[in-house]
């Protein structure tokens, strides 16, 4: 078996029970270490901590929720609205082909935290699938998230979302 070294991933997964509860709630309380980029009345976008591709952002409701039939349409709306400007801000920022947006609802449909729902963002490109990935299961990302939170942050202060 072959071995990929991530020694930046140690402090996450050495706290992974001490941050205080759901990595959502925490992001949406603001503390340190959240990667957020965007915050509205009812819903945030944040980038994923782990992305599947450069850019990977989600959006969820400050409420601790996990049936989408339980969040108010105010929420709703709020969530569609700043998924709407993270799309534009990567549109601006990175020039993907194409995205793709879903909700994994309970654990047996792929939620990493299935009791607070959230909506994932997902830049692609075309032949973005490297020989990393295909021959040792492996994502090579360009880019430190800190900068792809600042780059992002950026460009949803210029359009407004």
């Amino acid at each position: 078996m072959q071995h990929l070294f991530a020694p930046w991933r140690f402090a996450y997964v050495s706290n992974a029970n001490s941050t205080g509860g759901c990595i959502f709630c925490v992001a949406a309380r603001g503390e340190a270490g959240a990667l957020t980029i965007a915050h509205g009345e009812h819903a945030f976008a944040l980038l994923n901590r782990y992305p599947y591709t450069s850019g990977h952002t989600m959006v969820a409701p400050h409420a601790h929720v996990a049936d989408l039939g339980e969040l108010e349409p105010a929420t709703l709306t709020e969530m569609m609205s700043l998924a709407q400007g993270v799309v534009r801000a990567l549109q601006q920022v990175y020039q993907p082909h194409g995205f793709n947006l879903g909700f994994n609802l309970g654990e047996a449909a792929g939620a990493g935290v299935a009791d607070h729902l959230h909506l994932h963002i997902v830049p692609r490109w075309r032949g973005d699938t490297s020989f990393m990935t295909v021959n040792a299961d492996v994502r090579v990302l360009p880019e430190d998230l800190e900068e792809t939170r600042a780059k992002l942050r950026r460009a949803l202060e210029v359009k407004g979302a």
